[in-house]
């Protein structure tokens, strides 16, 4: 069981009763100093008198120092030295590199050092980012080594550091443009510490382009095996050394375990792809030591700081042992998510802070128990933001923050309530631009089953409303501009969003949700599996090497869908890619839609309205009645650099198209729809479809 301290001595818990009355009688100061002398006595007593194996648990730590319940736990203390500072609050101990700003110790329940310290001082736990000079463009990895040590605030209760390093033109071809403020903050009877930047660029700083920014720690593998991403994904991992001993597939990050130190990994595939989140559900993750029975979790309260919405993708803990804290990244989206600056753009961004959480429990009990104690800590963590403890002017306290609240119907075929709807405030733009935003804050929230929604803590600035609805195409956008002010409490009353539509459905494939995953998605290789999804459909798609399956179930034909006879579910694959025909050719492929009309009606125009949930360097042209054409109806152009395929996400980015299709290209009877993908040359290249469905003319 996790033990509060109160639980393990309840008189404990009544001395902070008891001297409240002595200090209503005006002798605080010489009480405060006995509370803390026989509260540290009893404390210490409990825990330095413990067997060593025994751990008095996780939930104790959760009392915060805002309370008058803090003095049940030690000081914060700081030690500076020559080259390094140690933080140690007496649950647990952080070594940070000064004045690089790197962690390289990490001290708690008997392990001398939770990080590898096998890597270098500055490979254990750091920032970075990777980003190129566009005059020069090749990836570059700055891991923002600080130049200058600075003590924010030291207290018993609150130990705040800063790690900066002030861009000067002599780094140009060394380090990305940019002024970064690293923060640690550790504080009193805190199991864990946080970070979070302050990213700064002037005016008139040199063009550059970055592509990705994160927090990085490197566990101890001999004690970290086990990983934990969600409550279905969770597993015993490999370890760095089973990678390099395997055999890499088809991409790097890819490979086949062929002599694990576990021979029950003996044959899987391992992927550090197949343990993205949707930022959405990328709240907690870590990993589980279980002698002694110890975790080590990555906790993001919030998304406001991440770009691109909320479904976007990214990478979380992964085999090394690895924990990543994600702030913006190119995966799953491509390089125009990447942030571009040009013509001396000044900016300014907070990213975090983020929780990094410690926690353990007696050796008795099932270590599974710290992930659902890490569960709860993520949901305090989430219901504490924003934040009151970081000391920057930049990071607004919920007081200086505002609300946006409304809420949205659709009118489609008939007025609807916009159920479970996605609706947020990102930097104004164009209809659908939040998901290729990257630059400025997102504040995301959905609506209720009525359709009522509010959009809590956002932050000052100018926004523009935007929305998605499950169920239905396309994008919402309020026009207009969003001004929140500090404190400022807005109401968008009932808002209305019409989708795309321009005529009665005659027939449709899918449903409209921004993924492939209601397709088939088929069975994986059973050489090249990851035991995790073999027994989880919804999550079945982060088998590796789906997409050549495509190849072994039309070796010669490609998929024909017969509307009315097919059932989208069991005949549709869940990827448009290339066939495979040896000799590592990977050519084109053309899909047919089969459909009758009884007739065609000559007063208007019919309408293909076709959602793709992805696409990889792909060009999807469209040709009605007319196979041999040479030219096609309609084409994408080539479009996408999202990788989601290979990268086992069932989404990418979001594309709509409107197809105007002429009544003199349709006929009475059978109709056939060919749908090519025109690119070929690499087995990655493909889209997802998300919907296809086709309109008749508008009826008065």
């Amino acid at each position: 069981m996790l033990y509060p301290l109160t639980i393990l001595n309840p008189s404990i818990a009544l001395l902070p009763k008891h001297f409240t009355f002595l200090f209503e009688m005006g002798k605080k100061k010489e009480v405060l100093l006995l509370t803390r002398i026989l509260v540290v006595a009893v404390l210490h007593f409990f825990i330095y008198t413990a067997d060593s194996k025994r751990s008095i648990g996780a939930r104790r730590f959760r009392q915060r120092s805002t309370s008058i319940g803090a003095v049940l736990y030690p000081p914060v203390q700081l030690h500076i030295n020559d080259d390094h500072v140690v933080v140690d609050n007496g649950i647990f101990s952080i070594t940070i590199a000064s004045p690089q700003g790197t962690v390289t110790c990490i001290n708690y329940n008997g392990i001398e050092n939770i990080l590898d310290d096998k890597n270098a001082i500055n490979d254990r736990g750091y920032w970075d980012v990777n980003w190129s000079d566009p005059s020069n463009p090749k990836d570059n990895l700055d891991k923002l080594a600080g130049d200058e040590f600075d003590v924010i605030m030291n207290n018993e209760n609150q130990v705040e550091l800063s790690f900066k390093r002030h861009w000067t033109l002599s780094q140009k071809n060394s380090h990305v443009s940019l002024n970064v403020d690293k923060r640690f903050v550790v504080l009193r009877g805190t199991s864990g510490f946080y970070s979070y930047g302050i990213f700064e660029r002037l005016n008139g700083w040199p063009d550059a382009d970055i592509y990705q920014g994160r927090i990085v720690f490197k566990l101890q593998e001999q004690l970290f095996r086990y990983m934990a991403v969600s409550d279905e994904r969770q597993r015993v991992m490999p370890t760095f050394e089973d990678r390099k001993r395997g055999e890499p597939l088809q991409y790097p990050e890819a490979v086949l375990l062929t002599h694990p130190s576990n021979s029950l990994l003996k044959g899987e595939v391992d992927d550090k792809y197949q343990y993205s989140t949707e930022n959405k559900d990328n709240k907690v993750h870590g990993w589980i030591c279980s002698d002694p029975p110890v975790g080590f979790w990555m906790i993001t309260p919030s998304s406001e700081f991440r770009t691109a919405g909320p479904v976007k993708q990214d990478l979380t803990s992964h085999a090394g042992p690895v924990t990543l804290s994600m702030f913006f990244s190119t995966h799953y989206a491509g390089i125009d998510l990447g942030m571009k600056f040009r013509e001396g753009e000044p900016w300014k961004k907070v990213f975090g802070p983020v929780f990094i959480y410690l926690n353990s429990i007696t050796t008795e009990d099932n270590p599974l128990s710290l992930w659902a104690d890490a569960k709860e800590e993520m949901l305090i963590q989430t219901q504490s933001w924003p934040y009151e403890f970081p000391n920057s002017i930049d990071f607004p306290r919920a007081h200086q923050r505002g609300v946006v609240a409304g809420r949205l119907l659709v009118r489609d075929v008939q007025l609807a309530r916009a159920d479970s709807a996605y609706i947020g405030l990102a930097p104004p733009g164009t209809l659908g631009s939040w998901q290729e935003e990257n630059k400025g804050y997102q504040f995301w929230t959905q609506t209720d089953n009525e359709g009522y929604f509010e959009i809590k803590n956002v932050r000052p600035g100018s926004y523009h409303l935007y929305a998605w609805v499950p169920g239905y195409i396309g994008d919402y956008m309020f026009n207009s501009v969003v001004n929140v002010l500090e404190g400022s409490r807005i109401r968008m009353g009932t808002l209305i969003y019409e989708p795309p539509r321009n005529g009665p459905t005659i027939w449709e494939i899918g449903v409209p949700d921004r993924t492939a995953a209601e397709f088939y998605v088929p069975e994986p290789n059973p050489t090249l599996m990851n035991q995790l999804y073999a027994n989880q459909r919804t999550e079945s798609f982060r088998q590796y090497g789906l997409w050549d399956r495509y190849t072994e179930l039309y070796p010669y034909r490609d998929l024909v869908y017969r509307v009315g006879v097919s059932n989208y579910e069991t005949d549709w694959f869940y990827a448009h890619v290339t066939r495979n025909v040896g000799n590592k050719t990977y050519l084109p492929t053309t899909w047919t839609v089969l459909f009758d009309l009884d007739d065609v009606v000559t007063t208007g125009n019919y309408t293909i309205q076709l959602a793709l949930a992805s696409a990889t360097v792909a060009e999807l042209q469209v040709r009605i009645n007319d196979p041999r054409g040479v030219l096609p109806f309609f084409t994408t152009g080539l479009i996408g650099k999202d990788n989601a395929i290979a990268r086992h996400g069932i989404h990418g980015l979001y594309w709509l198209y409107c197809i105007n299709v002429l009544p003199s290209q349709l006929r009475a009877g059978r109709n056939v729809i060919n749908l090519s993908q025109a690119r070929g040359s690499t087995p990655f290249r493909g889209v997802m479809y998300d919907y296809i469905r086709l309109e008749g003319p508008t009826q008065s």
